[in-house]
């Protein structure tokens, strides 16, 4: 038996004991999405009312655990980084709190203990040879946490790929290993209606050979995605590895041959899709998981010439300031990774950024294109960042355009039942 196999046999325990090292006061760090590991989060929440000021931070939950309870909040409660289907009710209603900040410096938050980290919770890859997991799905700000915390607990599930990069745990640094063998969570591609289809058209048409692709999070990225198949030499440097990407590899659009920065690889912080793409991951030498503060930081991203970033909002005014988290003042999704991408493909050598989002809401019955926010919306992006905003209606350029340029292209390709009042907007702002 060999060292490391001897530490693993000596931390392997039950859900419920790994549970037991949690301690009142700590702040539980769990990665974004897939990388949270169930039987661990139904351990914490079987022990929430013993417990007293335990936070759970996390981007993105998938599951709604029982600890998502507003009784028992005082006990073990969620801070958010980003909100998901799991926590944006209790965002909203106000019993969730949640953090402002950049994906991209999330870990320098917690290497600087501006955020707390006493334990990590994650799901893992079984161990190799040589005593190290993978934390494949997600070692986005999660390889910051484990270096500080005092406690770091391993779901280890053989349907976890041991991907490459920087993203491995030796089982020295690790406290407790629980095992499972559940199917990972999955998530598939969105239906893509007429609108997603027009707006993929509009970027896709835009993406030249040999681009390097970053992919947001949502239904239009996708419907971009699904029209850049023909495409040849494609490059992916993103946040997420979703289906979406995986099916460009698979039709041999994403080849990573032209690539300036790393090339031959497919770089992302975190994967969120389905079976096959968690099988692809395994042990393959064109894909590489790393820390978000290198996927995502500006100045490493722009690296690659030919960056473009697709990534959606939820409304525009008509300078360019893109709300594209929360619905007034509500709270809906956070700030994610959506200006570090703006921000790199601006930097890139030949690179786009674009925005992308429906020219309407609620049935057509509201403009996402408005001549002011909504009152108390978070400003996501700003009016010096935007570029490219495209719409079912057309495409918007606005960098290095002035306000009243900006507001003019803007309109043309809003809806058109919205124009009129659009344009009487802004001559009342003097706009136009």
């Amino acid at each position: 038996m060999t060292e490391a196999q001897a530490l693993y046999d000596n931390k392997r325990m039950t859900p419920t004991d790994a549970a037991n090292l949690i301690r009142n006061g700590d702040t539980i760090v769990v990665p974004t999405g897939v990388g949270e590991p169930p039987a661990l989060l139904h351990a914490l929440s079987e022990r929430r009312h013993e417990l007293r000021d335990v936070a759970v931070s996390q981007i993105l939950p998938l599951r709604r655990f029982a600890y998502f309870d507003p009784d028992t909040r005082a006990n073990v409660r969620h801070d958010a980084y980003f909100f998901g289907g799991a926590s944006r009710p209790g965002g909203q209603a106000g019993w969730i709190d949640y953090v402002p900040a950049y994906f991209s410096e999330l870990p320098m938050l917690l290497d600087r203990g501006l955020l707390p980290a006493e334990v990590v919770v994650s799901m893992a890859s079984p161990m190799d040879e040589h005593g190290y997991f993978s934390l494949s799905l997600a070692p986005d700000y999660t390889m910051a946490a484990v270096r500080r915390a005092r406690v770091v607990l391993l779901e280890v599930n053989p349907n976890v790929p041991f991907a490459n990069g920087d993203c491995l745990v030796h089982v020295s640094q690790v406290a407790g290993i629980v095992e499972s063998e559940d199917a990972l969570f999955e998530v598939g591609l969105p239906e893509i209606g007429s609108v997603q289809e027009a707006i993929g058209k509009y970027v896709a048409d835009l993406i030249d050979d040999g681009a390097t692709l970053q992919i947001g999070y949502g239904g239009i990225p996708d419907a971009v995605v699904m029209q850049l198949k023909h495409k040849h030499d494609l490059g992916i440097h993103t946040e997420m590895l979703g289906d979406g990407i995986l099916s460009l590899i698979e039709a041999g659009a994403v080849t990573n041959r032209r690539k300036t920065f790393m090339p031959g690889r497919t770089v992302a912080t975190f994967a969120l899709g389905s079976h096959r793409l968690y099988r692809t991951m395994h042990r393959n030498p064109g894909i590489e998981m790393h820390p978000v503060d290198f996927t995502n930081d500006p100045y490493v991203a722009a690296h690659n010439d030919n960056l473009c970033a697709i990534n959606a909002t939820m409304q525009i005014d008509l300078i360019g300031q893109c709300g594209s988290e929360s619905l007034g003042h509500l709270p809906y999704s956070g700030t994610g990774g959506q200006v570090d991408f703006v921000r790199a493909a601006n930097r890139s050598k030949g690179g786009k950024a674009f925005i992308v989002l429906p020219s309407t809401a609620k049935g057509g019955t509201v403009s996402r294109i408005a001549p002011v926010l909504s009152p108390g919306t978070h400003v996501t992006t700003s009016k010096n960042d935007i570029n490219y905003v495209v719409t079912e209606y057309g495409v918007a350029q606005l960098r290095g355009k002035t306000a009243k340029q900006r507001a003019e292209a803007l309109i043309g390709i809003a809806h058109p039942d919205f124009r009129g009042e659009l344009r009487e907007a802004a001559r009342k702002m003097s706009l136009l």
